[in-house]
């Protein structure tokens, strides 16, 4: 099962969050929107790397560790870019959020996919993904003029957050019931450890002491 970018349960929480956030500030405010909203994806994209980092550091067992701290590394640095340079950053704002949108709809439906064996998703689960992916791919061709584009990326936001929040929660979910299903696995598999032990009854002699 693929649990990439659910393995911490406050990951999903936060990104949905802060897509709401953003996307409603695009709604409200159209015009003005891009430096704020710049400078909000930084401070998500700082928040989301260090919370990886500390994840990583802290389950440094975990197969996936180099991963987890490749993707901490490239939230941080691309976090600093972005709030150093928010007016520059601003002028390509929706190329970068319909590429996010894009990348992130296809995660959820790649985990949601592969989780689907320990729990019951439910069209939705799939339906809000999909239609993430489908307005990221659209954003990338920015046909519109910006006050229109930046309303259509601020919805394409709040499904993503609401999206973001119903995938971490079918996530929550199957990763328990995984456990689970591990742990009696690894049960029912410790008998099994001494099948290849034979015992065999030994004749003795008594000796009687002199």
């Amino acid at each position: 099962m693929i649990t990439f970018g659910y393995k911490s349960r406050l990951t999903g929480p936060l990104k949905a969050l802060a897509a709401l956030i953003v996307g409603i500030m695009m709604v409200v405010n159209p015009d003005n929107a891009f430096a704020s909203v710049v400078k909000l994806i930084a401070v998500f994209l700082l928040a989301s790397g260090l919370v990886s980092l500390f994840v990583g550091l802290k389950d440094k067992e975990n197969s996936a560790l180099p991963l987890m701290m490749f993707n901490a590394a490239a939230n941080i640095c691309i976090g600093l870019l972005l709030f150093i340079f928010p007016g520059f950053v601003a002028k390509f704002i929706i190329y970068l959020i319909g590429f996010a949108l894009l990348v992130f709809g296809i995660m959820q439906l790649v985990t949601l996919f592969s989780a689907r064996s320990m729990v019951a998703m439910g069209v939705l689960a799939y339906v809000l993904p999909a239609l993430v992916t489908m307005l990221g791919a659209f954003m990338l061709f920015n046909p519109f003029a910006g006050s229109v584009m930046s309303t259509i990326a601020g919805i394409a936001l709040i499904i993503y957050g609401a999206s973001e929040l119903l995938s971490s929660w079918k996530m929550k979910k199957a990763v328990e019931e995984y456990e689970i299903h591990m742990t009696q696995e690894t049960k029912q598999a410790a008998p099994e450890d001494m099948s290849g032990v034979e015992i065999k009854d030994v004749d003795y002699e008594k000796v009687d002491e002199q």
